[in-house]
């Protein structure tokens, strides 16, 4: 880019003003979000982008999988776009930020683009991938996994929420059924600005991270199956107690993690109890392991450690034991080329930056099987997410717009 180009930022209150409009749909207890995937709200919250993006001269397509994408046109029919986006859906105590700072902020970028007067060969894409978070709807990021052939539409469809609602019935009832095939978009590249999720950047004092790596995960769904029994009148060796089973896989999901430091995280941190009464045993269990590393071999020697120290538990306290594979992905490594772009927009900026790893997955990571791809991320106060108290600054949230403004100046092809 020009050195001219320099000095051209996006308009950060219109960014910050944009994020307050979006988080007045879906509004938590707390102050934050529940604008779960596929509910009245986010159907709201779409209509509001698509308001938003024809404001901005962009028309838009939407996938089978409800995905959008919002174009502004290139000067070259035959250029293939560049995409930029993330997810507006929220987890059910989600915070303002986690997904909506990456559709908004490229849809600010886009803005930036129209009141500088800049054309680019590439067109470029601003997209609003559906069902990012995975709460309601396991796995995670299962639009973008559709998209990169990782998920059958079909199956996809059929997956069911806690009250036995399917994907697809939801999609349809909300009105967001478009008529792309999912997958057939061919992209030139993906950009993703995110919030870290995570202490780092914050910690060290950095404006912006270059995102190199994305962890690989496994969410493992144990089923503990063991007697539903009165609490107060069963002896405590004639017990099969579901419930106890839970605690000691928690317990050995920590151990497991802990063993293979540096480099490696795991929880449990969805968990039901069944009848789920204060004088029952519980008789049934189920709950979801979610372990993680940007290492592979790490990362597949957990998940055997994990499955072996159920079935052992499970033995020992004479529990039925099913494990369901529910969400993965193997570790990331995002385009080399774009993150060297990344790191000289931010360099060029004058933003303090850091190379880092992604801790939690993103659409980004399946897309970065089909087309080049990198990530962006702002600090989070105290490294919260996936709670209402999650805060990010309106300075840290126009450094990382103003960092992936300038990279796609640079991949699009700024025409003089």
């Amino acid at each position: 880019m020009a050195a001219s180009g320099q000095n051209l930022r996006i308009d950060k209150e219109r960014l910050w003003d944009s994020l307050m409009e979006m988080a007045k749909i879906g509004p938590g207890v707390a102050g934050g979000n529940n604008r779960q995937t596929l509910t009245d709200d986010d159907a709201k919250g779409r209509a509001l982008f698509q308001s938003w993006c024809e404001a901005a001269g962009m028309t838009m397509g939407v996938d089978t999988m409800g995905t959008m994408f919002a174009t502004r046109a290139g000067t070259d029919p035959a250029a293939l776009p560049v995409y930029m986006g993330s997810h507006l859906d929220t987890q059910p105590t989600g915070g303002k930020y986690d997904g909506v700072l990456g559709v908004l902020g490229a849809l600010e970028v886009v803005r930036s683009l129209n009141d500088a007067g800049i054309k680019t060969k590439h067109p470029i894409v601003v997209t609003n991938w559906t069902n990012e978070e995975g709460t309601r709807f396991a796995p995670a990021m299962l639009a973008s996994g559709v998209f990169a052939g990782m998920h059958d539409q079909d199956w996809a469809y059929a997956r069911r929420d806690a009250e036995g609602k399917a994907f697809g019935d939801e999609l349809k009832r909300i009105g967001w059924v478009g008529q792309e095939q999912v997958g057939a978009r061919k992209m030139h590249a993906m950009l993703e600005l995110h919030i870290e999720q995570g202490p780092i950047l914050e910690a060290e004092g950095k404006d912006v991270g270059v995102v190199t790596h994305g962890q690989g995960l496994w969410w493992l769904q144990i089923t503990l199956t063991g007697k539903d029994a009165h609490t107060g009148s069963t002896p405590m060796n004639m017990r099969v107690n579901a419930g106890l089973g839970m605690a000691r896989i928690t317990e050995r999901v920590h151990q497991i993690a802990m063993s293979h430091q540096p480099g490696a995280v795991g929880a449990v941190g969805h968990a039901n109890v069944y009848p789920n009464s204060r004088n029952v045993i519980p008789g049934k269990a189920v709950f979801t392991v979610d372990i993680r590393s940007p290492d592979q071999a790490k990362l597949d020697a957990m998940k055997a450690e994990v499955t072996r120290a159920a079935h052992a538990v499970a033995a020992e306290l004479g529990l039925g034991v099913e494990i369901e594979d529910v969400g993965h992905f193997d570790p990331v490594t995002f385009d080399p080329g774009l993150v060297k772009v990344v790191r000289a927009s931010a360099e060029r900026l004058g933003y303090s930056h850091m190379d880092i790893i992604s801790g939690a997955g993103h659409d980004a990571c399946w897309i970065n099987r089909v087309a080049p791809t990198v990530m962006i991320m702002c600090p989070c106060v105290d490294g919260l997410s996936h709670n209402e108290a999650e805060e990010i600054t309106p300075e840290w949230a126009a450094a990382g717009t103003d960092v992936m403004f300038h990279a796609v100046l640079d991949v699009a092809q700024v025409v003089p």
